[in-house]
């Protein structure tokens, strides 16, 4: 009687683990497949963001999972080749070089599942002029249509493409406060943008 107790306690156990184990494999597959389909989508979007944000086709932006059976164990490599450049490690890219590529990261992710809206705190702080020309021409571009942003920056290059300003300042009196001004330039012509298409 106890051998069959135990006998029917071992079936009951062993039922249940392979239950578990195909309900392990279940969600292990959905896993597999949500993120695979995120993967693919910005995998493709990278490439194609990277290439607009520097206005040259020959610039290459790639990733690649550090383990490809189960790519959400690990690590995700992320490189760029910059334009008129060799292959080389994320690391030696120089810090404009670093900003665009991950700018080009974060809106490949954002084009996956979009926000509202953005807020990028000082990115233009590592940019020379061309390169601040370059990304704003893309932002302006991308927010008629695919995104709005807040930017912060002190660098007229880039905020002087905005559609608004926001200035705070410090005002004196018995104690220290911040006061805002507004400047809608949206009806300001943009000379800048009608020239560059002139010579396009």
């Amino acid at each position: 009687d106890k051998f069959q107790e135990s006998t029917d306690a071992f079936e009951a156990s062993r039922k249940e683990a392979r239950m578990c184990r195909q309900e392990f494999e279940q969600v292990k597959k959905r896993r597999y497949d949500l993120f695979s389909q995120c993967f693919e989508h910005v995998s493709i979007s990278i490439d194609q963001i990277y290439k607009k944000l520097c206005r040259n086709v020959s610039a290459q932006a790639f990733l690649s999972p550090e383990n490809p059976e189960e790519p959400y164990l690990e690590g995700i490599s992320y490189n760029c080749v910059a334009p008129g450049k060799r292959f080389m490690p994320m690391d030696n890219l120089s810090g404009g070089e670093k900003c665009v590529a991950a700018l080009a990261l974060l809106f490949a992710v954002h084009s996956f599942r979009p926000a509202p809206f953005f807020v990028l705190d000082e990115v233009d702080a590592a940019l020379d002029n061309t390169n601040i020309g370059k990304v704003s021409s893309y932002i302006k571009e991308q927010s008629q249509e695919q995104f709005q942003m807040i930017i912060i920056s002190l660098k007229e290059e880039f905020y002087s493409r905005a559609d608004a300003l926001i200035g705070v300042y410090p005002e004196h009196d018995d104690c220290m406060f911040s006061k805002v001004l507004t400047l809608d330039l949206s009806q300001y012509p943009d000379t800048e943008g009608r020239e560059s298409s002139k010579r396009n």
